[in-house]
């Protein structure tokens, strides 16, 4: 969550320091240079050679009191902004939370797409900013483009809900919907996020300065307890609550929606009180067209009759003042320190999708508390909480005192290895995951095992030369089996004969099966002989953390299962076999069942996470209809508090790099481009986001490989970093105004010889 700490230091629109330092350049040349009179500088943020490029500037809104909160210099419409900002945080990690999963398991794409749409989703969310800002300044102001765009964002939380309805259409509807719905979310919270924070700074007058930075540590808190709160609520709306018999997505997606129709709302009952300033300019822009004419007007001016120009930037002097150039070439220096930084949010945002991903093979009881996989990202921002203050007040003072120079980059360094450190503590975990799941079966192989629901033992034998032997002993009736048998094909696909022998009878049966697969043989009475029938099993670990079950029934009457309050399994009479049922981790002890004649209740006893059960109803002992349970896949035994270890070092990373990245940007770059520096902040995590998307989408690693990988290619960055900061000069910001007026020393001379696109001289 730290990459949204300093979003609302974006306060600076256009800086009248430019507009006065042209007018103070122009008065001192000659009059035939003064193509413009006084009073058109005050009105052009930075000024252009040309009169036709010169943008109008709206009159300053008024500075009219706004209303107090109980007496304080704290205005009244701040209430409004920092509701509304939680509300819209809790809509957009609660929404995110789920998001994975619901590819996974509604949506049933592979772990990869679903990754990579992820992580697509995320990029969208950081490019979207550069267009609120630019909307917000040139165009519409920051209130109506927070009215206008929140509009959006709800249009695309309906939308996403709708999507995540079971009932309405089919596959592709609900992806197109979903695909639309999750666009116009992205614009909507991209867009917006430039905005609020910095409108809240606009409420106070410039005399309260101490009382908006407050506002800004209370604007933090609602960012991480809306986050907080909506990643722990959510999940639990998805998993404990029963949509059409499945996970109840559709709420999970809604409840979402609708804090954010109350942040809409909220924010627009304070509309009378807000102080709204007109849009003056986007910094933004300005500095890219810096930089672009400096370019070109040096591609123009290639003859070697021109003198050369100590900076590259030193060419856009034609056309702007001398203290934005020098502010441009402090900020490149920055944006330089940049080009590594995307690594790092590729490690960071793998905690939504990824380990998220890697939680749902593990066991989430922890004796006081069941945690979903999707709840664990909480971690993040309670982590971020505590850390922040620990860090500042405890670590880097105790770091001081024994003589350690901690400075800005090398702690970004640091936080940087911590990142690679937990990648490899997530790697050791999903290798120990791996080491307890039960094998997989290989290329002409299957799993078999073999169920005697006869009333005593049966000998089986697999007829042919590889598999006689594997079922040495007789299976006694209802005897649990300790795990599968492989059986060897020669084939792909193969009929297999096996020889049932049952009291003196020797019965032979022929079943086809394929590669790649589990099975099990049913034995089941036939009058005085017996018959069987060869059922194919879950071939994989179960979704999400839940459990599976079947049932087998041997009553003569067909049975109706209730396994929740919208979830109905139908099993036929006479060793019907039902279809496979996902229900969450619990103990079942008395659930609903009804035949034709009477109603009766089944205790499953405890269902454990990601374990698949068969039970087999009966009534043999004359106390009505009992349920005779078989574990085949067993639980998650790895327990998911293992990925503590991985969460604290990658939020302690998160801390130490991203607070502290930030804050050094801000020290060496003038406060003029403290809004083009969030700018290429949150492209660094767009761009980190869409390293991850390439990675899932084309590599063909296996999970804990991909884990590996990522930490050594962050070490690599982390290397390449280290090597930039040491080489890296830090400046004061007080240099760069006094360094103004020694730099471009001789361009005053040449400018009549220069080729300028739509520039008079």
């Amino acid at each position: 969550m730290t990459e949204e700490i300093f979003s609302y230091n974006s306060l600076a629109a256009v800086p009248t320091a430019y507009r006065s330092q042209m007018l103070e350049e122009r008065e001192s040349k000659e009059p035939a240079m003064n193509l413009f009179q006084k009073n058109e500088f005050k009105e052009t943020p930075f000024l252009p050679v040309s009169p036709e490029e010169v943008p109008p500037r709206p009159p300053s809104f008024p500075k009219k009191p706004s209303p107090k909160i109980c007496g304080s210099n704290y205005p009244l419409s701040i209430v409004f902004i920092v509701v509304n900002e939680f509300c819209e945080r809790f809509s957009y990690y609660g929404m995110k939370a789920v998001l994975t999963l619901y590819f996974l398991y509604f949506l049933h794409w592979s772990e990869d797409t679903s990754t990579s749409v992820y992580h697509a989703f995320t990029s969208l969310c950081y490019f979207t900013p550069i267009l609120g800002a630019a909307i917000a300044d040139s165009w519409l102001g920051k209130f109506k483009t927070i009215i206008y765009l929140s509009l959006v964002y709800v249009l695309g939380h309906v939308i996403k809900s709708m999507g995540a309805l079971p009932i309405l259409g089919g596959q592709m509807l609900h992806t197109v919907l979903s695909m639309v719905g999750l666009s116009l979310i992205a614009l909507g919270t991209g867009g917006i996020k430039p905005c609020v924070a910095a409108f809240g700074g606009d409420q106070f007058e410039e005399k309260h300065a101490e009382e908006r930075t407050r506002y800004f540590s209370v604007f933090y808190l609602s960012i991480n307890a809306g986050s907080l709160i909506s990643t722990f609520v959510t999940p639990m709306l998805r998993g404990d609550v029963q949509c059409f018999g499945k996970d109840c997505y559709a709420l999970a997606f809604g409840v979402p929606g609708l804090l954010m129709v109350i942040a809409l709302v909220v924010f627009a009952m304070g509309s009378k009180i807000y102080r709204k300033p007109p849009p003056e300019g986007n910094i933004v822009t300005q500095v890219v067209r810096c930089i672009w004419f400096a370019i070109s007007n040096r591609f123009k001016n290639r003859s070697a009759d021109i003198p050369k120009r100590e900076h590259w930037l030193d060419w856009a002097a034609e056309k702007y003042p001398r203290q934005l150039i020098m502010d441009v070439k402090a900020l490149t220096r920055v944006l330089f320190l940049y080009i590594p930084l995307p690594m790092f949010w590729a490690l960071l945002d793998q905690q939504g999708s990824r380990w998220t991903l890697q939680a749902t093979r593990m066991n989430g009881n922890l004796g006081f508390f069941v945690l979903q996989p999707d709840q664990m990202q909480v971690l993040n921002p309670f982590l971020v909480l505590i850390f922040i203050p620990l860090f500042d007040l405890v670590i880097y003072p105790l770091v001081s005192k024994c003589g350690i120079n901690f400075t800005s980059l090398r702690k970004m360094a640091v936080g940087m290895i911590l990142a690679c450190l937990a990648f490899a503590v997530a790697a050791t975990v999903e290798i120990k995951i791996n080491e307890m799941a039960p094998p997989q079966p290989d290329s002409q192989e299957i799993f078999l095992q073999v169920l005697n629901l006869a009333d005593n033992e049966v000998k089986v034998t697999v007829l042919g030369d590889e598999n006689n032997s594997l079922l040495a002993e007789s299976v006694k009736s209802f005897q649990k089996m300790p795990h599968y048998s492989k059986l060897h094909l020669k084939t792909k696909s193969q009929n297999f004969h096996f020889q049932l022998k049952y009291h003196n009878l020797s019965v032979y049966t022929e079943h086809s099966v394929e590669e790649k697969k589990w099975y099990t043989l049913i034995i089941r009475e036939d009058g005085k002989s017996i018959s069987s029938m060869m059922v194919k099993d879950e071939e994989n670990k179960t979704t999400n953390g839940m459990t599976a079950m079947r049932f087998v029934n041997t009553l003569h009457e067909e049975i109706n299962i209730s396994l929740g309050t919208d979830t109905s399994l139908g099993v036929e009479a006479d060793y019907g076999v039902s279809a496979y049922r996902t229900v969450q981790r619990g103990e079942y002890s008395a659930v609903p069942c009804r035949t034709k004649n009477e109603d009766f209740s089944l205790n499953l006893g405890l269902l454990d996470f990601g374990a698949a059960y068969l039970f087999v109803i009966t009534n043999s002992t004359g106390q009505g209809p009992q349920a005779w349970k078989m574990e085949y896949i067993p639980a998650n035994k790895m327990s998911i508090a293992w990925q503590l270890p991985q969460y604290v070092l990658v939020t302690a990373g998160e801390v130490m790099f991203s607070v502290t990245g930030l804050e050094f940007s801000y020290s060496q770059a003038p406060s003029s481009m403290k809004s083009v520096l969030q700018a290429a902040w949150l492209l660094t995590v767009a761009v980190g986001n869409i390293i991850v998307l390439i990675v899932a989408q084309f590599s063909s690693l296996v999970q804990w490989a991909e884990f590996i990988l990522f930490s050594c290619l962050l070490l690599v960055v982390c290397l390449i970093f280290s090597i930039m900061g040491h080489y890296y000069v830090p400046i004061k910001l007080e240099d760069i105004q006094g360094s103004a007026d020694k730099q471009i020393p001789q361009i005053q001379g040449n400018m009549i010889n220069l080729e300028t696109k739509k520039t008079k001289l």
